[in-house]
């Protein structure tokens, strides 16, 4: 007879790299499958990947650009909008997601031993998928602007996508715990992005605040879409300083949230 002794890992974070990397194949499984289930039996498939930003950047254009009057510079602002959306969909979709991911697979917390944190880490990748075909349309938008990527905003597009995906994955790791226990993060957690919406600059630039700009950078996917607007439009000079402070902030979101998700693991089977 075998007998198989569960331990908690020991560690400031308690994060096991060996058990997650054993099982990496659920990891894949968890991802595909939320693709997968995401589509099924809709008429257009992924091409809601597409409409979303799209149309949102039709709204935004109509209300913000054209009745409010918002500058966006020497950029049209329907290419201004979207480059901001790229990121923002991705950050809020994510987030959404991931936050409930662990209420979602509650019937399998409970019956078969694996790291929890799986769950909401491949709830992120989800939308990429959805990130690579709305770039697509972004790359259509730029040729029809007469824009032409830089180099450098083509390099900047993986670091900028690491940088969110820390981001989101801290967050999502705070609130999916936490949901756990207060279900009320599904009912808070919506009204919550759309103020976020309001302190990023999707609709609006930076500059607009002046000197009180430096407040948005507090929020880690500012200088993700600030550094990738400028760096593929070519329009401006790149604040390195944003994107850096950006990834700083999203690194600290992201141990911080494994801290909080390794001390909540222990109870998840137990009150969820």
């Amino acid at each position: 007879m075998v007998e198989i002794i569960i331990k908690p890992n020991k560690g400031f974070f308690n994060l096991d790299l060996k058990e997650i990397w054993h099982f990496r194949e659920l990891f894949y499984f968890l991802s595909w499958r939320d693709v997968k289930v995401r589509y099924k039996q809709t008429l257009i498939g992924i091409a809601w990947a597409v409409l979303q930003p799209f149309l949102t950047m039709i709204i935004f254009s109509i209300f913000f650009g054209k009745l409010a009057g918002i500058s966006s510079g020497e950029i049209p602002y329907p290419i201004f909008v979207y480059s901001g959306l790229l990121f923002w969909n991705y950050f809020a979709n994510s987030l959404l997601t991931a936050s409930n991911s662990l209420i979602a697979e509650q019937n399998v917390i409970q019956k078969v031993h694996f790291p929890r944190i799986i769950i909401p880490l491949a709830s992120t990748f989800v939308f990429l998928l959805d990130f690579v075909f709305s770039f697509i349309v972004f790359v259509g938008l730029m040729f029809y602007y007469h824009f032409f990527p830089t180099l450098t905003g083509l390099l900047l597009i993986i670091p900028s996508l690491l940088i969110t995906f820390f981001g989101i994955s801290g967050l999502s790791l705070v609130f999916s715990a936490i949901n756990v226990k207060y279900r009320d993060v599904r009912y808070a957690l919506p009204f919550f992005i759309q103020l976020l919406l309001f302190l990023t600059p999707v609709i609006y630039p930076v500059s607009i605040l002046g000197k009180y700009q430096w407040l948005l950078y507090l929020n880690p996917i500012s200088g993700v879409i600030e550094t990738i607007r400028t760096g593929l439009l070519g329009v401006g000079t790149i604040n390195w300083f944003a994107f850096g402070f950006s990834a700083l902030i999203s690194i600290v979101l992201f141990f911080l949230g494994i801290l909080y998700f390794k001390k909540s693991e222990r109870f998840f089977a137990d009150i969820i």
